[in-house]
């Protein structure tokens, strides 16, 4: 199907591109099974929860291909860089598949170029080879020499996505900025739209911007072509 002219994409693999999302400090069980539940009915490619509930989710996603995508130094990025990395190998242990890291915002702002790579190399290496990490950059904090900069050194440091926001900073998922992204790292490297992703309108033009990933709560507002007032 088409969203704007000259743009094809095939409806059917939207379910592939979604990461169905719940990280709200308020987030019951009975909710995280319902997030399951419909990751499972509409073949989502993962859930993205915080690390506590992982065992949970693992149980719940038990024999479905759906994956768990864990956040981690969420939502501020401000964590030690040993704790960051610890975080991330204790939700890849529990049985998560990706890690969801926020890079180090202040350090970035400031110029420390090597900060912020140590950071993200520190993850990439705690789950190296059993688990993908993606990058959370925070974009409504940065300007555009600064998301470049965060392409830059999120390749450097081995992690395989790029990523727009938390959700739960300044502002979210913007177009312009998903096609900055894809346009500074390498094809190999996937660019996650997250942010206020909340109708199917939004979700293809973030597609046709070049995100493989979208990282929203509402995955099933987004299938059923209606929209969704989540923040994330």
């Amino acid at each position: 199907m088409s969203g704007k002219e000259g743009f094809q994409f095939d409806q059917k693999q939207l379910p592939s591109y979604i990461d169905h999302t719940l990280l709200k400090a308020d987030a019951t069980s009975s909710a995280v099974q319902k997030l399951c539940e419909e990751a499972m009915e509409y073949g989502f490619y993962s859930v993205c929860v915080n690390g506590v509930w992982v065992p949970f989710c693992k149980k719940a996603l038990a024999g479905s291909s759906v994956g768990i995508s864990v956040v981690c130094g969420f939502p501020l990025g401000a964590s030690d860089p040993a704790v960051k990395a610890y975080e991330a190998a204790k939700a890849v242990e529990a049985g998560a598949s990706e890690i969801d890291m926020v890079l180090q915002v202040g350090q970035l702002l400031e110029g420390n170029e090597d900060a912020v790579r140590e950071d993200i190399r520190g993850v990439v290496k705690a789950v190296e080879g059993r688990a993908i990490v993606k990058v959370i950059f925070e974009t409504g904090f940065l300007n555009e020499q600064q998301k470049i900069t965060a392409c830059r050194l999120s390749e450097e440091a081995g992690a395989h996505y790029v990523k727009t926001s938390t959700g739960f900073g300044a502002g979210g998922a913007l177009v312009e900025d998903i096609r900055l992204m894809r346009a500074n790292v390498s094809a190999s490297i996937g660019v996650k739209a997250s942010g206020a992703v909340r109708d199917l309108e939004t979700a293809l033009n973030m597609i046709e911007a070049g995100a493989t990933r979208l990282g929203t709560s509402s995955g099933v507002a987004i299938m059923k072509g209606t929209s969704s007032s989540s923040s994330y």
